[in-house]
């Protein structure tokens, strides 16, 4: 495997040395091959919001394999998942289930292509979207991990249909939009792919404004913040109505499972209702409808609310902690995402990301891991809390991570 690795940031190229292999996990925690436990804020990368092995999730699994793992054909777990899906996410009257983010995101990028006659479209620096072609322009994620701007083999004709804005920075987009027919505006609606970076207030609303002036559709990328950053996503936190949405990790419970969805009148332009083609053999796999529809169940508004309130806390701790030991720190929240950086001023945009100090998140990294406590290998990527961290897991992580801050500074 290039990097041993099946997906570039879990080399540790961001932090230095050797990522351990893992064994098992459960609910907070995971165990290396070696046997040493750590608590996990990675939760692969976001969709574990109930934890590692959570039961609701093995259970429906169990049922579900014995009746079959793939057909091919639709299930009535697909259609129970869709129509919770919309239930909760009013503005999504139609989905279309794929396995990926990537999918996702480039199935509604073509959508939105075909309706609206264009191709140029707009994205945001740090911004990371998957790895289709158009969207590795200065994208987030592991391509800023590893300090690429932009990716070979993405030829010249299709990167120069991408436009890129800072996060942030509502008038440079509506000058490009202006001057450029853009088919969409996609953004993270809170962005947490280079890190941990809020909306300003009113920025998605002037995006909003901008896209209807312009004739451009609004996709919200909300494959990292679906069911995270409140449980009916962006429009419920912001107050903003995007006209396609993309969804991914909570939804599938920690199996392959992404979806596109939005207006009707847009959807009903998907093949076979419309001509535009997407198509996926293990699209709607019964085993990840399973474990999607048990963790959207399982996670209601209380209990999305009380892992919002562990998070807070242990924001609220970590700052502190850089307090105590003078260390220049800003740190934010939302729902159950949450993220830091090694700098005085709060983060607005990439720039400002990596403006942050680096070194000292790489010494900080390492010092937490050797007391088992696991936070993503890079300082570009948002961190995750789940059901099964509990006011005893939030105290011995503060614990931990304030001597891990007390070494770094030393």
């Amino acid at each position: 495997m290039p990097g041993g690795v099946s997906s570039p940031v879990r080399a540790f190229g961001g932090v230095g040395g050797e990522p351990f292999v893992v064994a098992r996990g459960e609910g907070a925690r995971i165990w290396d091959v070696d046997g040493k436990a750590y608590l996990d804020f990675v939760l692969s990368w976001g969709p574990l919001v109930l934890g590692h092995a959570a039961p609701p999730v093995l259970d429906a699994l169990e049922e579900t394999m014995r009746r079959g793992t793939s057909f091919g054909i639709t299930t009535e777990l697909e259609v129970d998942l869709a129509e919770l899906i919309t239930r909760r996410l009013p503005n999504v009257e139609m989905v279309r289930f794929v396995s990926s983010g990537t999918e996702a995101t480039m199935s509604a990028l073509r959508l939105a292509r075909a309706a609206t006659g264009r191709g140029a479209f707009l994205k945001f620096d740090g911004c990371y979207h998957g790895h289709a072609d158009s969207f590795l322009v200065r994208a987030g994620s592991g391509v800023a991990t590893l300090g690429l701007p932009n990716s070979p083999g993405v030829p010249d004709a299709v990167a120069s249909l991408t436009r890129v804005a800072p996060f942030n920075d509502a008038d440079t987009v509506r000058a490009i939009a202006r001057d450029t027919p853009l088919a969409a505006i996609i953004v993270e609606p809170l962005v947490g792919n280079s890190g941990f970076i809020p909306p300003d207030a009113g920025f998605l609303q002037a995006l909003r404004t901008i896209a209807t002036d312009t004739g451009a559709l609004l996709i919200f990328d909300e494959v990292m913040t679906g069911f995270r950053i409140a449980p009916g996503g962006a429009r419920e936190r912001y107050g903003v109505t995007a006209d396609l949405t993309t969804l991914g990790k909570v939804i599938g419970g920690g199996l392959p499972l992404a979806a596109y969805g939005g207006r009707r009148d847009l959807m009903e332009m998907i093949a076979p209702q419309g001509s535009v083609y997407q198509a996926g053999t293990l699209s709607g796999n019964p085993l990840a409808m399973a474990a999607g529809l048990a963790t959207l169940h399982a996670l209601t508004p209380a209990l999305h609310d009380r892992i919002e309130a562990r998070t807070a806390r242990l924001v609220a701790g970590l700052i502190s902690s850089a307090a105590r030991h003078d260390v220049p720190f800003t740190a934010a929240h939302a729902g159950s995402m949450f993220g830091f950086f090694f700098r005085r001023e709060p983060v607005r945009s990439f720039a400002d990301a990596k403006g942050s100090d680096v070194a000292f998140f790489r010494r900080f990294f390492h010092a937490a891991l050797e007391r088992g406590v696991y936070l993503a290998p890079s300082p570009f990527e948002a961190a995750f809390m789940s059901a099964a961290h509990g006011d005893a897991e939030v105290d011995a992580a503060l614990e931990r991570l304030d001597e891990a801050m007390r070494e770094a500074r030393a």
